[in-house]
């Protein structure tokens, strides 16, 4: 996590930096992901799992993880739904709009942990966006891990993301990738049902397994049990949280669970620090 101000540029912790928007790919309806690139200062290249504030000036900020990496010029990618008004005006931004960007923030998934595991990756939902890096990044060394899994869950065959990569990473023969949804149309050919029905299938061994998992909260709480009933140590199963955070470095108490903030000490945390702590409901 940055410091409390950059000694190189003068720069506060909640100032941002001026970043343009290169592209943008329409995901679903209400889901865009945009490619921005650094106008003057460029920001430290992001780990996976971290997030960053963006900022639409005259609208408003807010912390969206980071989904992809560009080729090496301080690009990012930010995958966004539209559900208010600073996600809207940032889905709707066009090629060439400036938007203000800190970071990056936070704890990321730390793949390091998992060299000579099993990586086993678990999405539901948009949180196939945050976990986009760590398979990129597990693809890009793949000496490192022993059996690779995704499993992905989406409400339906239309809410999908990435479908393009996920087919790409289908036709590997080094990893394994199962898809499942929770209502399908008769021409569906994949599995039915919540993601959780996918774990008795991954072909990992539990015991010396490092799971990585972001979705909706509930379906977090449950993919974790079901691997810690596996034999998953706790500690190996890692979580995105994503709860009120504002500020972003720890100050305004916000985003405060129980003993941690998930701004700061998150947003990844492993599940023997989690489990408890998400019974709590979110304000």
């Amino acid at each position: 996590m940055p410091a409390d101000s950059d000694e190189s540029t003068g720069r506060g912790p909640m100032t941002p930096v001026l970043y343009r928007v290169e592209a943008r790919h329409q995901e679903l309806a209400d889901t865009v992901t945009i490619r921005i690139a650094p106008v003057t200062e460029r920001l430290t290249d992001p780990e996976p799992g971290q997030f960053e504030m963006l900022l639409a000036f005259g609208v408003g900020e807010i912390p969206i993880s980071i989904s992809g990496l560009g080729d090496g010029g301080g690009e990012l990618e930010h995958t966004i739904r539209s559900v208010g008004a600073v996600t809207k005006a940032l889905c709707t931004s066009a090629v060439g709009d400036l938007i203000g960007v800190r970071g990056p923030y936070g704890v990321g998934w730390d793949l390091d942990r998992a060299t000579g595991h099993d990586l086993l990756i678990v999405a539901g939902g948009l949180g196939l966006a945050p976990l986009r890096p760590a398979m990129l990044e597990a693809l890009a060394n793949r000496h490192r891990f022993g059996r690779l899994v995704l499993l992905v869950g989406a409400r339906d065959p239309g809410s999908l993301m990435f479908v393009e990569e996920l087919e790409r990473w289908r036709g590997r023969f080094d990893i394994d990738v199962a898809v499942t949804v929770d209502a399908a149309p008769p021409s569906w050919r994949g599995d039915v049902g919540v993601v959780t029905k996918l774990l008795s299938r991954a072909p990992v061994n539990f015991g010396n397994t490092t799971a990585v998992v972001c979705g909706p909260e509930v379906m977090m709480r449950f993919v974790a049990a079901g691997l810690a009933d596996r034999g998953v140590p706790p500690g190996q199963i890692r979580l995105s949280m994503e709860r009120n955070m504002r500020c972003a470095i720890g100050h305004c108490g916000h985003c405060q669970l129980g003993p941690e903030f998930v701004c700061k000490d998150g947003p990844v945390f492993p599940w023997d620090r989690m489990e408890k702590l998400m019974l709590v409901r979110e304000r």
